[in-house]
């Protein structure tokens, strides 16, 4: 039995570690990202960075959870992913209104600021790893690393062809897509959290 409670704390320990290291990382390039999107007049950047923003306010969130009951982390997975859902729909009205308004995105940056917030995502992803498996808001960060990376490569490809075709629409599709990719995600995890309240309430 003391063995039990030995490793429970030194996973809660490793969690929460973990957790605090991609919480400073996503917190960082949020402020990059947004500000960089803002200057580049890139709906991508902004997207994501308004993503990581979410992702770093879920950690929080995640943290105070480690250790704690299994009730409250199943409510800490289904406050993330209302989280998720509610940046997808912030970030849809922000892609209307450059569709309406025009913007004039700057592929330069776009591709320079996006493999950055790559490689940092990629780093997050490998920390969340061992853990993706694990209890259900450990499950919920991994799958926003997971998105993550797909955002920062859309921005990348965007990037790419608003230098190659010179035209803005491609930021606007990528910007669209990742929204889709969130929502998705936000639907996902609350699927998750659902199933995983009703197994813990047949046991």
């Amino acid at each position: 039995m003391a063995d039990d409670c030995c490793s429970v704390e030194v996973g809660s320990k490793e969690q929460a570690r973990i957790l605090f290291m991609v919480l400073a990382i996503n917190a960082a390039m949020f402020v990059a990202e947004f500000i960089a999107g803002v200057i580049a007049q890139s709906t991508g950047l902004i997207a994501d960075s308004l993503d990581m923003l979410a992702d770093a306010a879920v950690y929080c969130v995640s943290l105070y959870a480690v250790g704690r009951s299994a009730s409250l982390k199943n409510r800490a997975a289904m406050l993330s992913g209302v989280l998720q859902i509610l940046l997808a729909v912030s970030v849809a009205g922000e892609i209307l209104r450059r569709t309406i308004m025009g913007s004039e995105p700057e592929p330069t940056l776009m591709i320079g600021v996006s493999l950055v917030a790559l490689v940092a995502n990629v780093i997050c992803l490998a920390l969340i790893a061992r853990h993706r498996d694990g209890e259900v808001h450990m499950r919920a960060s991994w799958v926003f690393s997971k998105n993550d990376v797909i955002a920062n490569v859309g921005v990348i490809a965007a990037g790419g062809l608003v230098l190659l075709l010179d035209e803005h629409w491609p930021d606007l599709v990528i910007g669209a897509l990742i929204v889709l990719v969130v929502l998705r995600g936000g639907i996902s995890i609350l699927a998750d959290a659902k199933r995983e309240r009703i197994v813990d309430s047949q046991r």
